[in-house]
C-alpha cells in the first residue's frame, strides 16, 4: 500500500512514457504533480486558491469562463442586479497565481485507472483529481416540466426567468381578455426553500412597489404570487420559529402559501396542485436539486440524488487521489451525523480542506501526513424575504426583520469576489431601496409570444370603441 506522499511520484513514473493521442491541449508532464480541478464554483475556486503556495501544477476546467455567486442569482432574475454584478471571469481571479492554469471546456468522462480527464478539447492526465461540478435541477422524474418551469442555477436560467417575468407584464398590458390577463399576472413558484422564498418575495415587491406607475392599462398590484411547498412550512432547514415568522411575513406581503400540497402537472396553461387547476403562464422551479451527471462518470457509489458517497477525507473510496467536493459530495457531519447541506459555506470549507490535504501529501518527506476528517462548521443560515425583511440564525442567535436583512446584506457583500462587484451591488441595492426601482429591467432573448399581434389587437379594440 502506497502512502499519500508517494502517490504522485509513483503514478507519475508509471505513466511518464505513455502517449495520449488526439489531445489538442499540451499535456506534457513536468516534475510537479498535476492537480486537475473540474468546476470553478465555490468549492473548486477554494481548492485552486488553497494550492497557490503548493509545489503543484493546478489546471482548472470549467464550461463557463466565469465564477458565479449563486446566492444572488435570484436578484438577476428579478431585475435588481445585472449578471456582471455577481460573476467574475475565472482567468482574472487566478491571473496572479503562477501555478494555476484555466481551461474553458466541458468534461466528458474520466478514466480513473489511468488517471485521465477527458474533455471536449482532448484529455489531461493528473496526479490528483478534484470534482467540483455542482448540482442541477431535479424535477423528480418529470423532466418534461423543465421547459415550462425553469429553475435557477445559472446566469442563463436567471436571464430566461427575468425575460419571462418582465414579458408577462408587457403582455398583460396589451391583453383584452380578462381571464388571459389574470393568467399572465399569476406567478407560481414550486419549492419553499431559500430560493423559493427569496423569489416570491421579490416578485411581490416588483408588482406592488417597483412598476405600478409604469403601466397604464393594468394594475400590477393585483398580481398573484403563489408558493407551493410539500412540507408544512417554508425554510425547513431553519429554526421553526424563524420559519414560521418568514411564512407570516410572506403572507403579509400578499403571497399565497400552499403547504402540504404537491404539483401533479405543469403545462403551458398552468399548474395542477393536486386536483386543482391554477391558470398561470409563469411557473418557476425551486423544489429540488440533483448531482451533476459527471458524478455517474466516475463509476463509483452514489446516493439517491446522484451525489458521490465519499470518505471522511472527501476522497473517493479506494481512490485516495480523487476527491469530490461541494454539492456533488454526499458526506455527513461528524458531530451530528446529519448530511452536510448543499450551501456555499459548506462547499468553500470542503475546498479548503481538500487543498490542505493535497498540500500535505505533496510536501510529506518521511511518510504520509494524516489528512484528518472533514468537519463542517455551520456558521448559520439566512434568507431575505423582501425590502428590510429577512431571517437569520447565527451561532444560536435568531434575528428577523431589518437586523437580519442588514446582516444578510453585509455577509453577502463580503463574499463577493471582486471589489467592483461589491461596489456595484451596494449601489444597486441602495438605489432599489430608496426609489423602489429595479435597474436591470431588460427583456432579452426571443419572446415566446409575438407582441406585434397583441399590439394590433389592442389597436383594433380601441377603434371598435
Amino acid at each position: 500500500m502506497y502512502s499519500h506522499a508517494q502517490w504522485p511520484s509513483i503514478r507519475g513514473m508509471a505513466k511518464e512514457n505513455k502517449q495520449y493521442e488526439g489531445a489538442r491541449h499540451d499535456v506534457r508532464r513536468d516534475s510537479l504533480p498535476t492537480v486537475v480541478v473540474v468546476g470553478g464554483g465555490f468549492a473548486g475556486a477554494q481548492v485552486v486558491r488553497g494550492l497557490r503556495r503548493s509545489p503543484v501544477r493546478v489546471i482548472l476546467i470549467d464550461r463557463h469562463n466565469y465564477h458565479l455567486f449563486q446566492p444572488l442569482l435570484y436578484q438577476v432574475a428579478t431585475a435588481v442586479l445585472s449578471p456582471a454584478d455577481i460573476a467574475q471571469p475565472i482567468r482574472r481571479m487566478f491571473r496572479k497565481q503562477a501555478n494555476a492554469e484555466v481551461l474553458l471546456g466541458e468534461v466528458r468522462d474520466f478514466d480513473l485507472a489511468l488517471d485521465i480527464v477527458k474533455y471536449d478539447s482532448g484529455q489531461i492526465n493528473y496526479d490528483y483529481l478534484v470534482l467540483a461540478a455542482g448540482a442541477t435541477h431535479s424535477y423528480f422524474g418529470h423532466d418534461d416540466w423543465r421547459e415550462e418551469a425553469p429553475g435557477l442555477k445559472t446566469i442563463d436560467d436567471a436571464l430566461e426567468m427575468r425575460r419571462r417575468i418582465l414579458l408577462a407584464f408587457e403582455e398583460a398590458e396589451q391583453e383584452n381578455d380578462e381571464a388571459s390577463r389574470r393568467s399572465k399576472l399569476t406567478f407560481v413558484v414550486v419549492g419553499g426553500g431559500p430560493t423559493g422564498v427569496e423569489l416570491v418575495g421579490a416578485l411581490k415587491e416588483i408588482a406592488a412597489k417597483s412598476i405600478p406607475r409604469d403601466f397604464r392599462r393594468i394594475d400590477t398590484t393585483t398580481t398573484r404570487v403563489i408558493l407551493i411547498e410539500a412540507g408544512d412550512r417554508v425554510l425547513k432547514a431553519f429554526p421553526e420559529a424563524l420559519s414560521r415568522k418568514a411564512g407570516k411575513t410572506l403572507e403579509a406581503m400578499g403571497v399565497e402559501l400552499r403547504f402540504g400540497q404537491r404539483v401533479t402537472q405543469i403545462n403551458e396553461v398552468g399548474v395542477m396542485i393536486g386536483d386543482e387547476s391554477v391558470p398561470a403562464e409563469n411557473v418557476f422551479w425551486a423544489a429540488g436539486v440533483k448531482a451533476s451527471p459527471l458524478a455517474a462518470k466516475l463509476g463509483v457509489a452514489t446516493d439517491q440524488a446522484g451525489r458521490v458517497i465519499v470518505e471522511r477525507d472527501l476522497s473517493v473510496p479506494d481512490r485516495p487521489n480523487v476527491f469530490v467536493v461541494g454539492d456533488l459530495a454526499a458526506v455527513k457531519n461528524v458531530k451530528t451525523d446529519s448530511p452536510v447541506p448543499g450551501v456555499a459555506p459548506a462547499a468553500m470549507q470542503m475546498g479548503r480542506f481538500v487543498a490542505r490535504a493535497i498540500d500535505r501529501d505533496v510536501n510529506a518527506r518521511l511518510g504520509a501526513l494524516p489528512r484528518g476528517t472533514f468537519e463542517y462548521v455551520d456558521k448559520g443560515s439566512m434568507a431575505t424575504i423582501g425590502k428590510a425583511k429577512a431571517v437569520a440564525a447565527i451561532g444560536g442567535a435568531q434575528f428577523s426583520g431589518l437586523i437580519a436583512w442588514l446582516l444578510w446584506s453585509v455577509i453577502h457583500i463580503l463574499f463577493l469576489v471582486s471589489f467592483r462587484a461589491k461596489v456595484f451591488v451596494v449601489m444597486s441595492w441602495v438605489w432599489s431601496y430608496v426609489v423602489n426601482s429595479k435597474g436591470a429591467r431588460l427583456i432579452t432573448g426571443n419572446p415566446k409570444v409575438n407582441l406585434t399581434t397583441s399590439v394590433h389587437a389592442a389597436e383594433v379594440a380601441q377603434e371598435d370603441k
